[in-house]
């Protein structure tokens, strides 16, 4: 899987999670997703993305920009 397509399924899970739970437990969850949205938008600036520093130190993210469960075999 590359990276692109994993940090679209991240943050799709986290703004239907936070939408979610804003819904049917209190409304201070749209936070949630409010974030996701944030980062996204700041990491087309900058180029920072934390997901990607994560997995690059777990050793799960090669210089291809594939991610590889489990790290390297």
């Amino acid at each position: 899987m590359k990276i692109d397509s994993l940090i679209r399924l991240l943050a799709g899970t986290v703004v239907l999670l936070g939408t979610a739970l804003g819904y049917f437990v209190s409304p201070a969850w749209l936070v949630l997703p409010a974030f996701a949205g944030a980062n996204l938008i700041q990491s087309v600036f900058t180029g920072f993305c934390p997901p990607s520093l994560i997995l690059t130190k777990l050793g799960w993210l090669g210089a291809d920009g594939l991610v590889r469960w489990g790290g390297r075999k």
